[in-house]
């Protein structure tokens, strides 16, 4: 760990989790995480006021506490990192108005960054410098993505995502549907594996020959899940809710697993990342290890604690900015709810077309406040 790489704080907000994380280059130092999941559990999914309250009680504490792991002084810092969108719009506003803030007030450039591009460069805490281009399946409650990261500050292609429900939303559903609670994905994991994943033949989701190769579909699972379900009740049987855990969590990863492969063979990368918080699963790890060694593909999976939303990976993306003399957001900064995965971070309009980041406090006063 070099004493000249970037010292970066990065502050992430997109859902429930307060996530603060600082790194210097690829080297994690802190990853503080303050949760409000429990507060949202009795709700039955993430209620957004609930969220952002949380995340303002939340904030500077959780600032304060991955300074003090890390063992450094705001002032060490060479930028501050947040994540612009996309997400719960209260959510993300307040993580910027903190980052606005202490970067004001430290007199350090601020990175608004996209949050699906930092769930790609978290593996680079993990795994080193990511390969270029960068083949990504990003799976979360909100995002089933297919990613070409070609430079993940600056050119990221969208290959196929989620027509309607993402997978995590679709493990919630099915949780819901057996009781299991909120978050879904978890229990149904831990179930899983006590049932037969061939238990019941589910569908899988655009998988016929004209479709989209790289889109993913889980609706019509979800339903079909649904039904079995209800049709089981409706006949006073008893739900065999291993079996189905199983069998359900097999069709979706399946899926994810058999397009993520099709996708680095057409084009040509020899590695698959995953990431998002579903990437959690042991189910999709295991059968992603099992095809990519079929196929000849590396595969790089950070540790579940950093798939699921943290700081951590705002951070290491705005490490990367810096490193790479990306130009630095301005204070027109602003949360962006479904900003594009194509914009890996929002520029500053004033050096949209410059490399050079001794600039953002140019502004005055006044701008920060209009």
């Amino acid at each position: 760990m070099a004493a000249d790489e970037p010292l970066v704080l990065g502050i992430e907000t997109s859902c429930d989790e307060t996530g603060v994380g600082i790194v210097r280059g690829t080297t994690l130092l802190a990853d503080a995480v303050a949760s409000s999941v429990d507060t949202h559990a009795r709700f039955g999914g993430v209620v957004p006021e609930i969220a952002s309250r949380a995340h303002l009680e939340a904030m500077v504490p959780t600032i304060e506490r991955a300074l003090k792991t890390a063992g450094i002084s705001a002032r060490d810092l060479d930028g501050i990192a947040v994540t612009a969108g996309p997400g719960l719009a209260g959510a993300l506003l307040v993580g910027v108005s903190a980052a606005k803030a202490y970067a004001y007030a430290l007199n350090k450039p601020l990175y608004g960054v996209n949050h699906l591009a930092s769930h790609i460069c978290v593996d680079q805490l993990e795994h080193g410098p990511l390969p270029e281009p960068t083949m990504a399946l990003l799976v979360s409650g909100g995002h089933s993505s297919l990613l070409l990261a070609p430079d993940i500050t600056a050119d990221v292609r969208p290959m196929g995502a989620t027509i309607d429900d993402a997978a995590g939303e679709a493990f919630d559903k099915i949780a819901r549907v057996l009781n299991l609670g909120f978050p879904g994905g978890p229990v149904i994991d831990r179930l899983a594996k006590e049932g037969d994943p061939t238990a019941i033949a589910f569908p899988r989701g655009l998988t016929g020959p004209r479709d989209p190769a790289y889109d993913f579909s889980f609706s019509g699972l979800k339903t079909a899940v649904a039904r079995w379900i209800e049709a089981k009740r409706n006949a006073g049987e008893e739900v065999p809710v291993r079996d189905v855990a199983a069998s359900f969590q097999e069709a979706v990863v399946d899926v994810l697993t058999r397009k993520a492969v099709r996708a680095c063979k057409d084009e040509g990368v020899d590695h698959l990342m995953i990431g998002g918080g579903v990437a959690a699963n042991s189910r999709l790890r295991a059968l992603a290890q099992e095809r990519c060694e079929r196929a000849g593909i590396r595969l790089r999976v950070p540790r579940p604690g950093l798939c699921t939303d943290n700081g951590a990976m705002v951070a290491a993306l705005g490490a990367e900015m810096v490193a790479r003399n990306r130009s630095a957001s301005d204070w027109e900064l602003s949360a962006d709810s479904s900003l594009p995965v194509t914009e890996p971070h929002v520029p500053g309009e004033a050096h949209a077309h410059s490399h050079d980041h001794d600039h953002v406090h140019e502004v005055s006063k006044k701008n920060l406040y209009s």
